[in-house]
């Protein structure tokens, strides 16, 4: 349980690491990306909900009060779907911004940036690498999903589906975050799969971290630039040839 725990600490050093000079401008461009993306779906959810509720009131006034249960059940809702399936795309968005932060943290730590460390000037590049890695992880994600979703519906086994399936999207979040700092140093994708099974309690913890912060409102907002800082101090202490600690 040593590594899983290293792992939980690694996720949560980003916090710290995302304030220092030189790594707060990749993390406010993303940031402002995740902010004005989710806000706009809260937004358009309460308008159309809002609607909903006069025309049930307009067409029978005794079902006024369903208004009194909808808005709870949108937030929920808000909960479980904006703040879960839609950050599948604001990743994409951000993707390219995310290689740039790992480079930057990565100089910060080292004194050494990788090449994808190109700055702004290098984003039209950066957008074109990350596209081709983003629907490669999507990928992956979608062929193991598929199969554990279905564990949800078969009897006797439906009582650990959602332990596999906390433990896949926990997995998920260190193949997702690790592959920025593993990628900006030339790693393609079947290797970058095979370091993290090497050091798979190492790589769970760290996706647990992560996955834990995306869970808690407002730490959501941010747990993207923290998670890629993160995981670039962990590339760097313990994947890196020579360090095996």
């Amino acid at each position: 349980m040593g590594d899983f725990a290293a792992g939980v600490r690694y996720a949560l050093a980003g916090f710290r690491l995302i304030g220092r000079p030189g790594v707060r401008l990749y993390v406010l461009v993303p940031l402002l990306l995740n902010t004005l993306f989710f806000a706009g779906i809260i937004v358009y959810g309460a308008g159309r909900l809002d609607d909903l509720s006069q025309w049930l009131a307009g067409q029978w006034a005794w079902l006024a009060w369903v208004a009194w249960l909808l808005w709870p059940l949108f937030f929920l809702v808000v909960l479980a779907v904006v703040f879960f399936c839609f950050s599948l795309f604001v990743n994409l968005i951000a993707a390219p911004f995310n290689g740039m932060l790992s480079a930057a943290v990565e100089a910060q730590l080292s004194g050494n940036a990788p090449e994808a460390g190109g700055g702004l000037a290098g984003l039209p590049a950066e957008i074109a690498a990350s596209m081709g890695s983003e629907a490669r992880k999507f990928l992956y994600f979608v062929v193991r999903a598929l199969p554990l979703l279905l564990i949800f519906l078969v009897p006797f086994l439906q009582a650990v589906a959602p332990v596999l399936w906390f433990l896949f999207a926990a997995w998920m979040m260190a193949v997702e975050y690790l592959d920025y700092p593993m990628g900006n140093r030339g790693m393609l994708f079947p290797a970058i799969r095979r370091a993290l099974a090497g050091r798979s309690m190492l790589a769970l913890g760290f996706g647990t971290g992560v996955l834990i912060l995306t869970m808690i409102p407002v730490c959501n907002f941010i747990a993207m630039p923290v998670a890629v800082a993160g995981a670039t101090a962990l590339d760097l202490a313990r994947f890196r040839p020579g360090n095996s600690n």
